[in-house]
């Protein structure tokens, strides 16, 4: 495990957002790209709808409007399918 030093950490931050702001340095950013489709996902892990809801701690209802088009997933929603998508291994270790 590396250990790290959160208080120079901290100092560079304020020294990356100092130098932005005096047009000196662009920042670092990170576009996500969307997951796939919550039915998708569910199908390559191969979880019925009530297993990856509970997973997901919503609720069957929820998990089939998102499947059939009725609503879309929102905020923390999205960051967990993005992870059960790009990282399989963590729902497989919790089913």
């Amino acid at each position: 495990m590396i250990k790290r030093d959160i208080g120079k950490e901290i100092l560079q931050g304020i020294a990356e957002i100092k130098d932005f702001k005096a047009d000196k340095k662009a920042l670092k950013t990170t576009e996500l790209a969307a997951p796939s489709p919550p039915k998708v996902i569910r199908s390559k892990l191969q979880l019925s709808q009530s297993a990856f809801a509970g997973l997901m701690g919503v609720s069957i209802r929820t998990l089939q409007d998102w499947e059939q088009g009725r609503r879309a997933p929102q905020g923390p929603a999205i960051a967990l399918l993005r992870i059960a998508e790009q990282q399989p291994d963590v729902f497989a270790k919790l089913h």
